[in-house]
């Protein structure tokens, strides 16, 4: 495994390699970068993660100073599967240069956590776009947990004629069905007794195919969740908003707990 602080020595190790597989992560891996990378290498040709916290992608200061950071142990992990490169750019590497394509931002982007959060989605498909540009993957690996991300990065590649894959890869759950996010991490036990019991919920009634959504806000609220910023049907195909569920459809949530703010569709 080889491991890479500079853009340059890295574009220089792998000018010539045609059959790059990337995973992009900000560190503090789990299950589901594991699972990412295990795909990828079943793919064949080379594996190249990157890990760097974005700071663009964050709303405020505190979450991007709390976003759990843990290289060493990152490393060991990259190290068991065998990865071929790993890039940890800071970020004057990231952000010194003007990429030569610039960022499509889809007007999904405006629905979901884009209420919520903004800049954070021009700030992800920022440095995606550049990444591409330094790596020149064949493939990028995304989960679908972050679906509106995975979503507007495949429409941006798309738009701006990127020759890189998409591959999208299932959510990956711990055995509670909370789906695996590096903020975890920051969940005490309580908490993530409440995030599994809103998973098993949701998963439940999702069998039904008319849902009143007021009604499970105020049932998911009573497990002890502090703050709904939405709970939404939505077409995955086309990222319209449903009414009822069907093959086509997902249950999208956001919720708090504590300071930590989680994600999920269903």
């Amino acid at each position: 495994m080889k491991i890479f602080k500079s853009k340059q020595k890295l574009q220089k190790e792998i000018l010539y390699e045609k059959n790059i597989s990337f995973v992009p992560t900000m560190g503090s891996l789990h299950k589901g970068h594991e699972f990412l990378i295990k795909k990828s290498k079943k793919i064949g040709g080379k594996t190249l993660v990157t890990i760097f916290v974005n700071p663009k992608q964050f709303n405020k200061k505190s979450d991007y100073n709390n976003y759990p950071r843990n290289i060493k142990n990152d490393l060991i992990l990259l190290k068991r599967l065998k990865v071929n490169f790993v890039y940890i750019p800071n970020k004057r590497e990231i952000f010194s240069f003007k990429p030569n394509k610039s960022v499509f931002l889809d007007k999904v982007s405006k629905k979901l956590c884009g209420q919520f959060r903004k800049g954070h989605f021009e700030g992800v498909l920022d440095v995606v776009n550049r990444f591409l540009e330094i790596l020149n993957p064949k493939r990028i690996y995304l989960g679908k947990k972050d679906f509106q991300q995975l979503y507007l990065i495949k429409k941006h590649i798309q738009k701006r004629k990127i020759k890189t894959k998409v591959i999208a890869c299932k959510t990956i759950r711990e055995i509670n069905g909370v789906a695996c996010s590096s903020r975890n991490k920051r969940l005490n036990k309580k908490q993530l007794r409440i995030a599994s019991q809103v998973y098993k919920f949701l998963f439940k009634i999702k069998k039904k195919s008319k849902l009143n959504l007021n009604i499970l806000k105020r049932k998911i609220l009573r497990f002890g969740v502090n703050k709904i910023d939405y709970l939404e049907i939505y077409n995955v195909e086309s990222f319209r908003k449903g009414l009822k569920l069907n093959t086509n459809t997902n249950i999208f949530v956001s919720y708090h707990l504590g300071k930590v703010r989680l994600i999920d569709n269903i």
